[in-house]
């Protein structure tokens, strides 16, 4: 009986699975202002197609900050998360203005639709 009510009292708790669609609007509603999803399309941000597995400072054409450049970051998932919730935090130095996305489903959807541009 203990043991069905501590499964039980998890449930609430467990986070909703990414929804790509709903990261597909996030990402127009708050990151197509400086990013976009096509390759080689470079704007004020660089080109998110490809994001995902990707080494931070590597689209060509896109002059990067010295800090972004030298972090040596990998774009996947769990780094994505940490830097998207505050880029400035992870990054000091880094060019990027946005304060960052503090709802927790908000960025698991929109590394769901990052996931999908390839």
């Amino acid at each position: 009986m203990g043991l069905a009510f501590s499964a039980g009292c998890s449930v609430p708790s467990l986070a909703q699975a990414q929804d790509a669609d709903a990261g597909k609007t996030v990402f127009k509603q708050i990151c197509s202002i400086c990013h976009d999803a096509v390759k080689d399309r470079n704007r004020v941000g660089p080109s998110m197609f490809g994001v995902v597995g990707r080494k931070s400072g590597e689209v060509p054409g896109f002059h990067y900050s010295d800090p972004n450049k030298s972090s040596n970051l990998t774009w996947d998932a769990v780094t994505l998360d940490k830097y998207l919730s505050s880029p400035r935090t992870m990054v000091p130095g880094t060019t990027m203005a946005y304060a960052g996305l503090k709802d927790d489903q908000k960025r698991k959807d929109l590394i769901g639709y990052l996931s999908t541009l390839r």
